[in-house]
């Protein structure tokens, strides 16, 4: 195993953090690294003849210690016949066989590709009776404590700061029980129900007091999501309110998370409170823009003072004087400013974001589901294409999972509507749309659609996006669904990417030859789709990058529905009038299936529409706030090197 690239906190930050943290570049080199220290621990137990007792999670935090934990049975013989593992917690009520139990994804992820004896997996029997539950939970306790106890226990983490599913209310000392799940689990959980009236309202976990018990215990975090809830776990007060808190007094316990769930901790948001910086321009315009907006002053109107009081003393001595370093700053957040989102014909394009030349680019929007375009840079393209640019959207999936069953009873009745409106033969769509509703109505919540159904919603999805697309002023030859096969398993899980995949965007982004390549950088995507689809064009972008035309082609990032880049992130802000804006949103309007309550909303209750116009509003009152231009929206973009 290569070392992996970590940071470890300094003396001076750990006066703020009350757990150790280990922090990596990626998500996959902390996962290696827990799951290496799990094989460790396993060999040593082999070692001495013991049981090495393991405390096991779900969720997508440990899906990658699981994959390499396989492949080290599979290719470097690790064995796991002296492994005991005991589950943290199930819903309830909760067959095993089902889609959403934690039995089937154990065995997806782990149980059915090594070598562990049935007789030492231990998951809550989330389909017992309920009269039988209290004496079930004392069973499981007893069972944990005969083995001594978890020898490791790793751990997720939910926005409530719940570990297991110990809610907040829940006691340092609490055993495994029965509980009632908080409204913003079930609410994250929602996604994989498909809809959040099919999620559970009760679940079976281990205590707080059982887990605290354990030897060692690993908790790991990824994405920008999870850190707020960091920040709170690991710099907080001990509360009850988030029960994460009370690993501040295990004696050996490791947060290993990535920089993105990183980005809340002080050492990382606000590192000159801590100690001495090295203080590079970006970090100098990240505190500058930070001080601009704690003490409500535009920046060229920060004092010496300003500096002083905030901890930025050492920057003024080393950069100063202040009139000087605003200066700086404030040309940089004007610069990133620019009504040419393609560039500027025949301008001087030294200080903007967009190169000039050639007047007329060539470009692709990336859409991971076919509505984040016109969600996440919806202005941008009106604006595009108003200019004169070739600009090809490419929808890289079908998003044929987040439509409604009602939408395809309509649409099948319509067909049947139709031909009998117009006295055509109608007896093939009379039985499909009778095979559709029998299917529909058969189908248990969460369950896989057929394949026709699949193919309806997926055609909805793709009208409605070709319909936003004309109406933002792209041509019928320039719209391309791209339908990756990753994403067609009917699932909220999707399929690795692979060389398919690949070569499906390769292909687009060789026939279109580029100036200018926009994708999705959202990596908080509750669904991982944002994730998956960028890497797909990563590798794409990699692969064509020798070609002549492709070392002129620039990738832009945007952020999708969740949230926004950070002002000192942001390298290109497009400014919107009030009337691009409406039309932006009348754009996600065309995408009804997706209106008023959308299948998959995620964290934020409100519509797909009201959230990105509120953020591109918010972008703009904060450059507004820095003592910029005032607009009335703004989306952002982040320049990225491939």
């Amino acid at each position: 195993m290569t070392k992996p690239n970590r940071s470890l906190p300094s003396t001076e930050q750990l006066r703020f953090e009350k757990i150790p943290v280990v922090v990596f570049n990626e998500a996959l080199e902390a996962s290696l690294e827990i799951a290496h220290a799990i094989a460790t621990a396993i060999k040593d137990k082999q070692s001495k003849n013991e049981q090495c007792v393991l405390g096991l999670a779900t969720g997508s935090s440990p899906i990658k210690v699981y994959a390499e934990l396989v492949r080290l049975h599979q290719e470097e013989g690790l064995s796991f016949k002296n492994v005991v593992s005991f589950n943290l917690d199930e819903y309830f009520p909760m067959h095993p066989e089902a889609l959403q139990s934690y039995v089937f994804f154990m065995q997806q992820h782990l149980f059915d590709h090594v070598d562990m004896q049935k007789e030492n997996i231990h998951i809550p029997d989330g389909s017992i009776d309920l009269e039988d539950v209290s004496a079930y939970c004392k069973r499981y306790e007893q069972q944990i404590e005969q083995l001594g106890g978890l020898d490791i226990q790793i751990l997720g983490i939910g926005r409530t700061g719940h570990i297991g599913f110990n809610e907040p209310g829940s006691g340092i000392d609490g055993k495994t029980r029965m509980v009632t799940l908080d409204h913003l689990t079930k609410k994250d959980a929602a996604s994989d129900f498909f809809g959040e009236e099919h999620v559970p309202r009760k679940a079976i976990t281990m205590g707080v007091g059982t887990i605290m018990k354990a030897k060692k215990i690993f908790l790991m975090a990824w994405g920008e999501s999870k850190a707020p809830i960091i920040n709170k776990t690991v710099e907080g007060a001990l509360s009850d309110q988030v029960p994460a808190t009370y690993l501040q007094s295990h004696p050996n316990t490791v947060f290993y998370i990535d920089e993105a769930a990183a980005a809340k901790l002080t050492r990382y948001e606000t590192p000159w409170v801590v100690g001495d910086c090295e203080w590079t321009r970006e970090l100098i315009k990240k505190a500058v823009i930070h001080l601009s907006l704690k003490t409500e002053k535009p920046i060229l109107k920060l004092t010496e003072n300003d500096y002083i009081e905030h901890s930025l003393a050492e920057l003024i001595h080393l950069k100063g004087p202040a009139y000087n370093i605003n200066i700086d700053v404030f040309n940089q957040m004007q610069h990133t400013i620019t009504g040419w989102p393609g560039g500027k014909p025949n301008a001087d394009d030294s200080k903007r974001p967009e190169r000039a030349n050639p007047a007329k680019k060539r470009i692709i929007v990336f859409s991971p589901h076919p509505d984040d375009d016109v969600i996440s840079m919806g202005g941008t393209v009106i604006r595009l294409c108003d200019q004169g640019h070739d600009v090809h959207i490419a929808y890289q999936t079908s998003g044929n999972i987040a439509v409604f069953d009602e939408d395809v009873i309509d649409y099948a009745e319509f067909v049947c509507a139709y031909h009998d409106a117009f006295s055509m033969e109608q007896n093939k769509s009379e039985m499909m749309f009778n095979q559709i509703l029998t299917q529909l109505k058969s189908k248990a919540p969460g369950q896989i659609d057929s394949p026709e159904v699949r193919q309806i919603k997926g055609m909805i999805r793709r009208v409605e996006a070709r319909s936003a697309c004309r109406y933002i002023g792209i041509q019928d030859s320039n719209i391309h669904h791209l339908d990756l096969p990753f994403y067609e398993t009917g699932l909220i899980k999707k399929k690795p990417i692979g060389p398919e995949d690949i070569g499906i965007v390769r292909k687009l982004i060789e026939d279109v030859k580029p100036h200018i390549v926009y994708a999705a950088g959202d990596l908080s995507d509750p669904h991982g789709t944002h994730r998956v689809c960028l890497d797909a064009i990563f590798k794409a972008l990699k692969e064509v990058k020798e070609h002549d035309w492709a070392k002129d082609c620039w990738l832009w990032l945007y952020r999708g529905a969740w949230q926004e880049w950070g002002l000192d992130e942001i390298e290109k802000a497009v400014p919107l009038s009030p009337g691009e804006l409406l039309k932006k949103r009348r754009a996600i309007f065309k995408h009804q299936s997706q209106k008023d309550r959308p299948l998959f909303p995620g964290i934020d209750s409100r519509e797909f529409w009201q959230r990105a116009e509120q953020r591109n509003k918010f972008t703009a009152q904060q450059y507004d706030k820095l003592g910029l231009a005032e607009y009335e929206a703004m989306e952002a973009f982040k320049r990225f090197e491939f």
